[in-house]
């Protein structure tokens, strides 16, 4: 093995972020020894079956020092004889100063478990989102003297303070992002751009089946076989659920259907009382979060996704939802909004339908427009399917991503 890495993650395993655990799969089959640093104990009941592939140690750092005070105890008398406890304790005293918070002070004492605890075999420290882990792997990382690099994803890149991205991005030695329009925001802050790459998380193809052939005559006028409208994502601002709830009531009379929507999320509750006040409550069932083979078999039944996805108020907003791609995989015709990356993917009209932000009416004409014309569904459904598999394989990405983590090109090829 040519390297071993920690891998800093907010929380593991974690329903909603298949593509970290698809990630770590694939670069563990590629001969890169990791080793899993979580920030948060698990809080989903499901487990999808990629976790149970994964055979990387976990270590879970004390999320509260008041439930593990000596083991952080330990840690601190450790480290704070180290050349570099100083200057990462500076560095975390001035971002208090410009940034005060419990996470902040929290992510230091987790860096200093880390420092202490992490095996002399590591190599290098990666964090996954640029906000609290690469917090704490940048801290840790000026106490050990490793490098440390990063994968930004969405919620991180967009709310997370200027001044903090420029420090980081000046500090980490290189870091990925899975959106275009991510990597250009971010280069314009760096003063090495050159060290911030797009590479897209794309889907392995093994683990979805082909998809079922639909009848896609169907167009919603008939009541005993009403059309199917899916939605996956955590039940959060920026997925827009409100709105598409609104959407769907907005829908014309004559048209049939029901909603489905899978994933969990602290909105669930307002968005049962909401779809109750709409009186649409009885089309309509929430699943809950549910493991990778549920949430397939979902897709293969389907026959509309929406993602209503939009800013939300602390400027949180989606990058490319890897369901948008999951949807398409399976030969669903998706309607989703103009919104950062997603126009990456879908484009309006010929991979799928996209509509404005926050915008119900316009959603509400999309989803009746894709309801009534079956030969637009199949038509929006193949080529979605056709671009995913062209463009958003993760394989494509995981290269670039395995050759810095110093996984040989031949050991690459070899494995693809």
């Amino acid at each position: 093995m040519s390297a071993s890495v920690a891998f800093v993650l907010k929380g593991y395993p974690r329903l909603s972020e298949t593509f970290i655990a698809q990630e770590i799969r694939t670069l563990e089959q590629w001969g890169l020894d990791i080793l899993i640093v979580s920030l948060r104990r698990p809080t989903d009941a499901e487990r999808h079956p990629i976790h149970r592939e994964i055979k990387a140690a976990v270590v879970y750092l004390p999320e509260f020092v008041c439930r593990e005070p000596f083991r952080v105890i330990r840690a601190w008398l450790d480290t704070r004889r180290r050349p570099g406890y100083r200057a990462a304790r500076a560095q975390w005293l001035r971002d208090c100063r410009r940034g005060p918070s419990i996470a902040r002070v929290r992510g230091f004492f987790q860096a200093l478990v880390l420092a202490h605890e992490i095996p002399a075999r590591v190599t290098r420290l990666h964090a996954h989102y640029l906000h609290w882990p690469a917090s704490v792997a940048r801290y840790a990382a000026i106490i050990t003297g490793l490098p440390w690099s990063c994968s930004a994803h969405a919620r991180d890149i967009w709310t997370t303070s200027e001044w903090e991205k420029r420090e980081k991005l000046r500090d980490v030695d290189w870091l990925v992002t899975c959106t275009a329009v991510g990597r250009q925001h971010l280069a314009t802050l760096a003063e090495h751009p050159e060290r911030i790459q797009l590479v897209y998380h794309g889907l392995d193809f093994d683990r979805f089946p082909e998809p079922r052939l639909r009848a896609c005559e169907g167009s919603g006028g008939n009541g005993s076989a009403p059309l199917v409208i899916l939605s996956v994502g955590r039940a959060v601002e920026k997925k827009g659920y409100a709105t598409l709830l609104g959407a769907l009531a907005r829908l014309p009379q004559h048209l049939h259907w029901r909603f489905t929507h899978i994933g969990g999320g602290p909105l669930l509750p307002s968005l049962r009382r909401r779809a109750e006040d709409l009186g649409i409550d009885d089309r309509i069932t929430f699943l809950g979060p549910q493991a990778h083979d549920i949430v397939v078999e979902n897709y293969r039944t389907a026959d509309i996704f929406v993602l209503a996805s939009q800013f939300a108020g602390d400027g949180d907003r989606d990058g490319l939802p890897n369901v948008l791609m999951e949807a398409q995989s399976q030969g669903l015709a998706c309607v989703s909004t103009e919104l950062s990356a997603i126009p990456e993917l879908i484009e309006d009209g010929v991979t799928g339908l996209l509509v404005p932000p926050n915008s119900e009416q316009p959603l509400t004409a999309a989803m009746a427009r894709l309801m009534a014309d079956h030969e637009l569904r199949a038509k929006l459904a193949a080529a979605g399917r056709k671009r995913v598999r062209e463009r958003f394989s993760h394989h494509r990405g995981l290269h670039a991503l395995a050759r810095k983590f110093g996984l040989s090109a031949p050991m690459v090829r070899e494995c693809a």
